[in-house]
């Protein structure tokens, strides 16, 4: 078989066969006015789609992408068609759609580490009524809600969801103290917590698609968000027992 990958071809052939396509063919002039040539190997064109040579082969045989065969036998693609396939790097990651069912996702998941967890032995949460609970539940909820907001928002305005959030974190923490809640009880709960919202956002990166780079971002910037929401939620619980 006859190496795809060997090198310039004669345009002016007129016995050239044209693998069948479906793109629109480009008016394309003499390979040798221009110092770029306007097409590609075989080779040349699965490096720079990130592909292998026989997945590229079998799409132009599909007619999926634009190519023809020369004379002697090998595939030549139009650089205008390949470089139309490499993907664009987007500005942002896609928004993060659909946050309160994420929150409730996240909550579902912090409620069943609670059940499966061992049996707690913070007298003073144990002690908690059903109102009190409540509060707690509420003041979470509205930290996780600020927290999706925070890595949702253009890099300009996250941070402002960001310091909302802390606050609310270490208004948690307060009123945690405030009901007689041990630190190692608090800080148990939240590290439920944290668990339940990072698989959370992995679970988005797989339903968004995003990108290994953008998946990566992601959780490095929801986990450094977590832990500042710890220093604040601890900060809080310590001033209100000073």
């Amino acid at each position: 078989m006859m190496d795809e990958n060997e090198g310039s071809f004669p345009l002016h052939e007129p016995w050239i066969g044209f693998v069948r396509f479906r793109h629109n063919w480009p008016e394309v002039g003499s390979a040798t006015s221009h110092a770029r040539s306007p097409w590609l190997s075989l080779g040349e064109a699965s490096r720079l789609l990130g592909i292998t040579p026989g997945t590229l082969r079998r799409w132009a045989d599909h007619g999926d992408v634009a190519a023809f065969v020369t004379p002697g036998g090998h595939r030549r693609f139009p650089r205008s068609a390949i470089e139309s396939l490499v993907p664009r790097p987007r500005s942002r990651r896609p928004v993060l759609t659909g946050l309160t069912a994420s929150a409730s996702r996240v909550t579902r998941a912090y409620l069943e580490t609670q059940r499966s967890g061992r049996p707690a032995v913070d007298t003073g949460i144990a002690a908690l009524s059903d109102t009190e609970r409540a509060d707690l539940k509420d003041r979470g909820r509205k930290l996780l809600l600020l927290l999706l907001d925070h890595l949702n928002e253009e890099p300009r305005r996250s941070s402002v969801k960001l310091a909302e959030a802390e606050d609310q974190a270490a208004q948690y923490g307060r009123r945690a103290a405030a009901l007689g809640a041990s630190l190692s009880g608090t800080l148990e709960a939240f590290v439920r917590f944290r668990g339940a919202f990072i698989a959370e956002l992995a679970g988005i990166a797989r339903r968004r698609r995003l990108d290994v780079r953008e998946a990566t971002a992601l959780l490095v910037e929801g986990e450094g968000a977590v832990d500042r929401l710890l220093v604040a939620l601890t900060s809080g619980y310590a001033s209100e027992r000073t």
